[in-house]
């Protein structure tokens, strides 16, 4: 293995955490954001585009977090390093998910 395991931890639970940050960002945002503006305005066609923006970014984001590294390395012949950076990631970002879940759970 050229690159060492505890990189591998590190740039993984750093990804997930990423992940997970702007996730909740969004969605606090999106929780939020109603209490600050009028309901009474007028429907446009903004909010479905801003909408769809954002989801085109997110999913790059998402998509440049979770998988951008891992890429580069396969590409760069690091293969088995890449699965084991994409297996931890998804496992860490799997336990910040369980984390959230229990934190709701026990909290209502």
């Amino acid at each position: 293995m050229n690159i060492e395991r505890n990189s591998i931890i590190k740039y993984s639970a750093m990804n997930a955490g990423g992940a997970a940050l702007y996730v909740a960002a969004i969605a606090s945002f999106l929780f939020y954001i109603p209490k600050f503006f009028d309901q009474a305005k007028e429907d446009t066609v903004m909010a479905p585009i801003l909408m769809l923006m954002l989801l085109v970014f997110s999913a790059a984001l998402m998509g440049s977090l979770i998988f951008g590294r891992p890429i580069m390395w396969f590409l760069d012949g690091k293969k088995q390093e890449a699965v084991h950076l994409l297996i931890y990631t998804l496992l860490f970002f799997l336990i910040i998910t369980v984390a959230a879940f229990f934190t709701l759970y026990f909290s209502i």
